[in-house]
């Protein structure tokens, strides 16, 4: 019997840019939240590890099958384990990729919390951190999958009280943006970290956000100036109480307190730009 896992989108509240390592890695400081909305993994026993990728976005991986991070996540979980067998992995691919959601690295993290069910193997929890995030920055908190505040590249996770009931909405206008790129075109100081720790009302939550930005929606609107209309379009919607960039774009997202208003505004920027992706998830 075989084992199912859902990685979920990864969104980013606010991204503070606050330094930079000798390594060149940036350090950050970001609010993550997740969207109940994403990949789907099946896992099933076998003697060699394989990975067959289907779904809508399926195509945006062609020839990407020997060096995907699924596979680079099951091999390195096999070494750390010293596991004999393999696994039999379907990625049905839903999220964009290249799209500031995390979806190379929430796949990363559900194949190994996946594979750990299958093999019911139980590798060492420094061992599994260190694992995660050689395949990633923001594959760490995607093995948490719950909204966190995340510190230095990727590996400082401080867990937060539930966020305030409230829905996203994600659009991206299918256009890749390569986060690198988007770091190396980045210009000016440095932001002083400004966490958001405590406990929110849905009102004080927003507002909150709002005290904070995206210090990467410049470079990334170099890259792809179509950002700006999505943004444009999300703020038109009735109900959307914030709307930003993620990460590193193109996704963009509007926060609605209301189900319905998300789902609203989903039909209507459906019905005239059907060439970008959507999709509404429950935050989490």
């Amino acid at each position: 019997m075989g084992v199912i896992c859902e990685a979920y989108a990864k969104v980013n509240l606010y991204l503070h840019v606050t330094g930079q390592r000798e390594n060149g890695y940036h350090e950050l400081d970001s609010l993550i939240c997740f969207a109940q909305t994403g990949d789907y993994l099946t896992f099933s026993q076998a003697d060699d590890i394989t990975l067959q990728v289907t779904g809508p976005m399926a195509r945006f991986l062609e020839g990407d099958e020997q060096d995907n991070l699924v596979l680079r996540a099951a091999h390195g979980l096999k070494q750390l384990c010293g596991y004999a067998g393999g696994a039999s992995i379907v990625l049905e691919k839903h999220l964009p990729v290249a799209a500031g959601i995390g979806g190379g690295s929430g796949d990363a993290a559900a194949t190994l919390k996946g594979l750990c069910a299958l093999w019911n193997v139980f590798p060492d929890p420094m061992g599994l951190q260190k694992l995660a995030l050689s395949l990633g920055a923001d594959v760490p908190i995607c093995l948490k999958q719950h909204a966190a505040h995340v510190g230095g590249i990727g590996e400082v996770i401080t867990p937060l009280a539930p966020l305030p009931e409230s829905w996203m909405l994600l659009v991206n206008p299918m256009v890749a943006v390569p986060t690198p790129e988007v770091f190396k075109r980045r210009n000016g100081s440095f932001h002083a970290p400004f966490p958001m720790i405590g406990e929110y009302s849905f009102s004080d939550f927003i507002s909150e956000l709002k005290k904070r930005t995206n210090d990467l929606m410049a470079p990334a609107l170099s890259i792809a100036p179509s950002i700006h209309q999505v943004l444009t379009e999300l703020r038109q919607q009735d109900g959307a109480s914030l709307v930003r960039m993620s990460g590193s774009g193109a996704t963009c997202f509007a926060i609605f307190a209301r189900e319905e208003d998300a789902i609203n505004a989903e039909k209507a920027l459906i019905s005239k730009f059907s060439g970008w992706w959507t999709a509404v998830g429950k935050i989490i």
